[in-house]
Parts: structure tokens; C-alpha cells; sequence
């Protein structure tokens, strides 16, 4: 939205003492933007200098330059106490408040204690609409969030105590009911937090849209089940790391019909029941993370059916990780070849049991893939990096660690493939054992490669990393070549091409 504004906003710095100053001057029609500043639309007033009292900072206005020169040493101050009040009887408190709204928490903080009518402006509802305290976390308890909720009351709609471990319920109990208009609410970490925090948001926070849990140890089905029936808009919600079964996991998403995302890695608790009611209810699922959800046993605690019921309902699906799910076979591939072909990345490092046959599936179908972990899929060959050259030309990212079988060969599909010349930026290839020089001297035709990983393949040598940041300058390469242990002779020496473990070259 346009509006008549102030041509010119400098803050001037007359010592480090001394307030900061602003000059305004009219001019024409400003854009708003992140890095400017919208000013008022009264265009009567021309050169005028106006007090703004320590500390003020405006995103946007660091240099020097911009600060402008400093007051002249002849400057009345007697002048400027009596102008330091211009700015509060020109500009009405709505432009005011406008401005104070691009001010971080803590400019806030610091311009409440300017004046009282400062204090007001500084601390009104409408400028903590999002608050982030991630910065202060370990001095924030339980009254901070209680002062918090009370002052911002329904204007807050974004939270973040991500790591505030002394946090409670009882300081989220008020929270929920003062501010009932809260979208967004970050709780990674607190580990405080407990069931009876999420039965209190169920009761009176029915806008929420996004809760992140991750680590809240405490967390269980119950919270499940109250985020369920009070909060029908909800599109995000992770859980990783808390005490969430299947009984959970149906209850949400029955009650959540929106979810977008959800993250629960590391809940072993997880089974095929629990997957089976996602891909029934969640048709407009986009991001499952499912990484290490077992308890590393010899029992199954979900295989293939789960995966695949999820594929027979979630067909928007965009992101997929099941990575360290070890019984995981290559039917799952051939159920996201026919049933998620929006799929753009996947991720099964440690699934050791794909193979060849499960890949040719995927890459038959979903063309849109652009990140792809393959580690330690150990089975692959470079059958597997043929089928992703010819059916993913959008691959950007692409981990083969660990994948003992890949040789050069595999390299040459993928650098001839077409997402070499066009996307592909990140090529891992730690610990391929088959991995030589000449692998690199393919890849110098990935004009958009931006970094290779080359730790502890034995076959690449410094040579061949010095040539391939010849013809690719702009590529970063992490390697790191270790002295052998059996000193040779210097005749040998001589004979022998430089080669070792590698680590960090670049």
C-alpha cells in the first residue's frame, strides 16, 4: 500500500552521548519495504529536526553515510529540549505506532523508558503481534510470559520460546486464554511443558496453526487429543521426541483435517495403525518426517503397509524422510511412484534394503524430486544413478555416502544427466570406496555444482581435486588427505599418485 511519505529519513548521531536525530524532508511517493521506513503523509513540514532519545535503531539506516553529519557544534541545546516533544505533537499516535512497529523487542524495551507517553506507544499490543525470545532464553520464566500475554493480550499471533526450559504451564495457562488469537506457537525444548498446557490451548486458542513440540519430553496422547477438538485450523504440528502413540496420532489427525506438515521424529512409538490413519485423513499432507520412528530392537514397529497407506491418501505429499527406518523394502518406492508424484525430496539414509529395481520406480514417475539421501543405501548400484539422470532433471541435491557399490560410471549418468547443467548444486559422495579422479573429471560439466563432499574416498586424489577447482572456481570441495602410514622410499614416492583419506580442501 502507497502512501504520501517523507522524502528523506536520516538518523544523526552527535556523539555517542547524545540522542539520535532524524531529518525530514517533503518528497513524493515511497513504496514500503523491509529496509525502509514509512513515515508521516504531512508534507508541511520541511527541515526539520526532531529528537529521538538513545538507544532507537531502524533496520535498514547502520552506515555511517546514511547517519549523515553531525549536528553543528553550534546547535542550541536549549533548542533542542524544546523540540523534543515536536515529534509526538506532529505525527498522530496511529503514524507513530506505525513506526514503533518495525522495532525488534528489545528497541521496544529500551524506547518504553524514553517518557511515559513513549511507554505507551512502545508497549501498545499492536507492535507485538510477533515475538521471538529465543535470543533471551535462559532468563525468561514464567512472569515474562505472563507480562507478555497480559500486555499483548489478542494482538499476539506469533510466539517463540524455543529453548526456554524454565517455562511452565502455569505461565501458559494464562497465556492461552489471554492470548486466544495466537497462529504460530514455538515450545521446541521446554521441557517443562506438559499435557495440561495443550489441553488449556484446545479450550481457547482455536486459530492456532502451527504448534512445534519437538523435545517437549512430557508430551503425550492427551495433548494430542485436546489440540485435536479445540483447534480445527491447525496445518503444522512436531512432536519429535515426546511419548506419542498411535491412539494420538488418529485423534489429531481426525480432528486437524488441515494439517500441512507433521514432524514426529524420533516417536518409536509410532506403528503402521498410526500411519494408516494419516494417509485416511490427511489428504492435504505435504511434509511427513518420520526419521528413527522405532525403538532400535529387533522388533518392527512399521514396515512397508504403513508407508503405503500413506500414499494411497497423502498424494500432495512434497516431502518424505523415513531415514534409520531399517525394515523399509522397495515397495514403498513403487507406492510414491504411483501415488505422491508431486514428490520433490526424499530421504532414506540407512534404509538398507532399497535397491536398483525400487529407484527405477520412483525415478519412472516422480520427475519433480530435487533432494535426494541416499546414504547408506548400500544395495544401490549405477543402475540406480542412470534411472535419476534420465527421469529427475530437476535434482538439485543428491547424498550417495556410504553407497559402496556406486563407481565412476554412476557419476558419468548423472553428470551427462539433465539436471547437471541446470540444478544440480550439492554432490555427497563420503566413503564410495570406487570413487576416482575420473568421477571428478566428469563432473566438471555441472556447471551449477556448488559444493562436493569427498570424505574417505580413497581413490581421489589432490591432483584430481585441483583440476576440478580449475574448471569449476566456484565449487567448494571438503576433503582431506591424511599421511599413509607406511613411509615409502622416495624412488617410490616418485612413481605413486597422491592419494589418502579424505577431509577439508577448498
Amino acid at each position: 500500500m502507497k502512501a504520501r511519505v517523507f522524502q528523506e529519513v536520516v538518523l544523526l548521531s552527535y556523539t555517542q552521548t547524545y540522542p539520535y536525530f532524524f531529518r525530514i524532508s517533503s518528497g513524493d511517493e515511497l513504496c514500503r519495504s523491509e529496509s525502509s521506513l514509512p513515515l508521516c503523509t504531512n508534507a508541511s513540514l520541511t527541515d526539520r529536526q526532531c529528537r529521538f532519545p538513545p538507544p532507537f535503531y531502524i533496520s535498514g539506516l547502520t552506515s555511517e553515510k546514511d547517519k549523515v553529519a553531525v549536528l553543528s557544534q553550534e546547535t542550541n541545546t536549549n533548542q533542542l529540549l524544546t523540540d523534543e516533544s515536536l515529534i509526538n505533537s506532529i505525527l498522530p499516535k496511529e503514524l507513530l505506532l506505525r513506526i514503533f512497529s518495525y522495532l525488534d523487542v528489545v528497541s521496544l524495551c529500551r524506547s518504553a523508558l524514553v517518557s511515559k507517553y513513549w511507554e505507551i506507544l512502545a508497549l501498545d499490543g499492536s507492535n507485538w503481534q510477533r515475538v521471538d525470545l529465543f535470543e533471551f532464553q535462559t532468563d525468561v520464566c514464567d512472569s515474562v510470559v505472563h507480562n507478555l500475554a497480559k500486555r499483548c493480550g489478542g494482538f499476539l499471533k506469533k510466539l517463540s520460546l524455543h529453548g526456554c526450559q524454565g517455562i511452565d504451564d502455569t505461565a501458559m495457562r494464562n497465556f492461552a486464554k489471554w492470548c486466544n488469537n495466537i497462529e504460530e506457537l514455538d515450545l521446541t525444548n521446554c521441557k517443562k511443558i506438559t499435557d495440561s498446557m495443550c489441553v488449556d490451548l484446545g479450550q481457547h486458542c482455536r486459530r492456532l496453526q502451527r504448534l512445534e513440540l519437538d523435545s517437549c519430553i512430557q508430551i503425550t496422547d492427551a495433548s494430542l487429543e485436546a489440540i485435536s477438538r479445540g483447534c480445527p485450523s491447525l496445518e503444522y504440528i512436531d512432536v519429535s521426541w515426546s511419548g506419542i502413540t498411535d491412539t494420538g496420532l488418529d485423534h489429531m489427525c481426525r480432528g486437524c483435517p488441515r494439517l500441512k506438515a507433521i514432524v514426529a521424529k524420533g516417536c518409536h512409538l509410532i506403528s503402521n495403525d498410526g500411519l494408516r490413519s494419516v494417509g485416511q485423513h490427511c489428504s492435504q499432507l505435504r511434509h511427513l518426517n518420520l526419521k528413527n520412528c522405532f525403538k532400535l530392537s529387533q522388533t518392527k514397529h512399521f514396515d512397508d503397509d504403513g508407508i503405503r497407506g500413506i500414499t494411497r491418501g497423502c498424494h500432495a505429499l512434497e516431502f518424505l524422510c523415513v531415514s534409520g527406518c531399517l525394515h523399509l523394502s522397495d515397495s514403498i518406492l513403487l507406492a510414491l511412484s504411483l501415488g505422491c508424484p508431486k514428490l520433490r525430496t526424499l530421504e532414506v539414509a540407512g534404509c538398507s534394503q532399497l535397491r536398483d529395481i525400487g529407484f527405477q520406480a520412483l525415478a519412472k514417475n516422480c520427475h519433480e524430486l530435487r533432494r535426494m539421501d541416499l546414504e547408506e543405501c548400500v544395495l544401490i548400484t549405477d543402475t540406480t544413478l542412470q534411472h535419476l539422470a534420465r527421469g529427475c532433471p530437476l535434482l538439485e541435491r543428491l547424498s550417495l555416502s556410504h553407497c559402496e557399490l556406486v563407481t565412476d560410471a554412476g557419476i558419468e549418468h548423472i553428470a551427462q544427466g539433465e539436471c547437471s547443467s541446470e540444478h544440480l548444486a550439492v554432490l555427497e559422495l563420503d566413503g564410495c570406496p570406487l570413487i576416482s579422479d575420473a568421477a571428478l573429471n566428469c563432473l566438471a560439466a555441472c556447471r551449477t555444482l556448488q559444493r562436493i563432499e569427498l570424505y574417505d574416498s580413497q581413490l581421489v586424489t589432490k591432483g584430481g581435486i585441483r583440476k576440478l577447482e580449475k574448471q569449476l572456481p566456484n565449487i567448494k570441495v571438503h576433503a582431506y588427505f591424511t599421511p599413509s602410514s607406511n613411509t615409502p622410499s622416495m624412488a617410490d614416492a616418485a612413481q605413486q599418485p597422491e592419494q589418502g583419506l579424505c577431509c577439508c580442501i577448498q
